[in-house]
């Protein structure tokens, strides 16, 4: 077999030498915990707290309970409440309200979001606050509101109910009308339109303004009810 001698150029191609990639190392399960954390914070809460946000200053859903409101609003129908009007001006005679229920100490933010989300995940929440109640404005601050015969009068005259067909008296004597009184600065004088079958300022007297949670806007359920309220 001839032998190349030392002067000979040999010609061979380079053969591409391949690289074996070391295997990831293993993801232990606090980096895969600490991956978790950072993606709830960094998606869930901040979405929690834009529901948060509207749900106190923007709008928020209630549910009518009773038949204080009939025959325009009936019980367990779903309504939006919006926030945002009665910052640009002032409640207006014969806008449907949802008020604060009377006599109820306020309770601290944490402990209503604690329980507001509680119910947001579907479990028993840690506090069960009272609902709401449902009513119309009739008398504005400085008015005087009384009752004729079972008829309305503010400031003297008569007032037209075109939502209601049935007479006002106190409640618990049924054909007792209410004496002239004068509607506190700050307050309203609300009245449910169901008249014989309503929990009012008839009862727990003026509704401070600060105690108004919002303006009963929209009825979205049942979807053959849906439109807005008047």
């Amino acid at each position: 077999m001839t032998q190349p001698d030392a002067g000979t150029q040999l010609d061979i191609e380079a053969q591409p030498v391949t690289e074996v990639a070391s295997p990831p190392p293993p993801v232990s399960w606090e980096q895969r915990l600490g991956g978790w954390t950072r993606d709830i914070l960094e998606t869930i809460v901040p979405a929690l707290l834009i529901v948060l946000v509207v749900n106190l200053f923007v709008a928020q859903a209630t549910r009518v309970e009773g038949q204080s409101m009939e025959p325009n609003l009936h019980n367990n129908q779903r309504l939006i409440i919006e926030k945002v009007s009665y910052h640009l001006r002032p409640p207006a005679r014969g806008d449907i309200v949802v008020i604060k229920a009377p006599f109820f100490q306020p309770v601290p933010v944490t402990t209503r979001f604690a329980a507001w989300l509680a119910t947001l995940m579907r479990r028993a929440p840690a506090l069960v606050l009272p609902e709401p109640l449902i009513k119309r404005v009739i008398a504005l601050p400085g008015e005087t509101i009384e009752t004729r015969d079972g008829r309305v009068y503010v400031n003297g005259k008569e007032l037209t109910e075109p939502y209601t067909s049935a007479l006002t008296f106190l409640p618990s004597w049924s054909t007792s009308d209410m004496s002239p009184r004068v509607v506190s600065p700050g307050h309203l004088f609300v009245l449910g339109d169901n008249r014989p079958n309503s929990n009012d300022s008839r009862s727990f007297g003026e509704v401070p303004l600060a105690d108004i949670i919002g303006h009963a806007w929209l009825r979205y359920w049942p979807l053959t009810e849906l439109g807005l309220l008047k």
